[in-house]
C-alpha cells in the first residue's frame, strides 16, 4: 500500500507505505537517517533496528528528488485495549526549521484515526518535546524515566 498525499511544506510529497512495499533504497536511506539522529546526533547507543519495523506503516516526508525530509512509524490499534502507537518521529537535519515534525504529527494522527478511530494513540515522547506533542492534544500520562539514557515521557491522545 502506498498512498501519495501532497500539501503543507512547498515542494515536500507525503508517502504512506507496508514496510514489505518498500525498495531497498528506501529501507537503507530510512535507517541509515534514524540511525544518524538517533544513535550518532543524540549520541546514544541503542539498537534502532529493533526488529518492529515490518509490522508498522511508514510515513515519509519526500523532497522532490526522493530524499527523505522527515517519517515516523505507526502501529494501528484496534479500540480501547489495543491502541494505536506513533514512534520514530524523525527529521532529517536539512529540513529543520519547516515545521515538519508538525505535518507528520498531524498526517500520523490522521491516519491513526483513520485506521482505528475508537482507538487511544500513544507515544513514547524524549521529556523535552512535551509541549510539542502537547500541541497536538496529547496528555503526559507518565513520570519522567530513562529509555537509552534518555528522559522520555508517556503520551496519549484519547479519542
Amino acid at each position: 500500500m502506498s498512498v501519495e498525499q501532497t500539501g503543507g511544506s512547498p515542494n515536500i510529497t507525503g508517502k504512506w507505505s507496508d514496510f514489505d512495499a518498500l525498495g531497498g533504497r528506501e529501507v537503507h536511506d530510512l535507517l541509515k537517517l534514524r540511525q544518524d539522529v538517533f544513535v550518532v546526533e543524540q549520541a546514544c547507543a541503542f539498537g534502532e533496528i529493533d526488529g518492529k519495523d515490518p509490522v508498522a506503516l511508514h510515513y515519509f516526508l519526500l523532497s522532490p528528488s526522493g530524499e527523505i525530509a522527515g517519517a515516523l512509524r505507526l502501529f494501528a490499534g484496534s479500540g480501547v485495549d489495543r491502541p494505536s502507537r506513533i514512534g520514530r518521529v524523525v527529521i532529517a537535519p536539512a529540513y529543520r526549521g519547516l515545521k515538519l515534525g508538525q505535518r507528520l504529527m498531524r498526517d500520523g494522527v490522521a491516519k491513526a484515526r483513520e485506521l482505528a478511530p475508537e482507538a487511544p494513540i500513544h507515544l513514547s515522547a524524549q521529556a523535552h518535546l512535551e509541549r510539542f506533542y502537547g500541541e497536538f492534544g496529547f496528555r503526559t500520562v507518565s513520570e519522567v524515566y530513562l529509555e537509552d539514557d534518555i528522559p522520555h515521557i508517556d503520551m496519549v491522545l484519547g479519542v
